[in-house]
């Protein structure tokens, strides 16, 4: 039986990779259409990180024997991802209250249902791959 060695963060960098070179290159396009640039910049490099600390908590909850360690690693990420980027926006907010990009701010909650999807179906395809799963 061959296995699999595609590395399995690979679908979220390419997400990751792909998203900033089209922040980057399509500054002229995101203006026309009332994006900031920066803004989805940082906010992509945000949920990125975000995305991979929840990965490695869950995988590393995949080691122990008892189901409850799992549990609390989903728990532990939703809440560190729902107060990580709820205190990026918040101070986002704040800062820029009179030019505020809603565009951008709606464009960066969309991607954080792109990364948490890609995100689950990565910790789904190694759960299937394990035997005591």
């Amino acid at each position: 039986m061959v296995k699999n060695r595609t590395n399995p963060l690979l679908p979220i960098l390419t997400v990751f990779i792909i998203l900033n070179v089209f922040f980057l290159t399509g500054k002229g396009l995101l203006e026309r259409y009332g994006f900031n640039q920066a803004f989805l910049l940082v906010g992509n490099l945000i949920l990125f990180l975000v995305t991979i600390l929840s990965y490695y908590i869950s995988v590393s909850s995949f080691k122990s024997s008892n189901p409850n360690v799992f549990v609390r690693s989903i728990y532990k990420t939703t809440m560190l991802k729902l107060f990580v980027i709820a205190i990026a926006a918040v101070i986002y907010i704040f800062t820029f209250r009179e030019n505020l990009n809603k565009p951008s701010l709606i464009t960066s909650m969309a991607l954080y249902i792109v990364y948490t999807v890609i995100e689950v179906s990565v910790l789904t395809r190694i759960l299937k791959g394990k035997k005591n799963a």
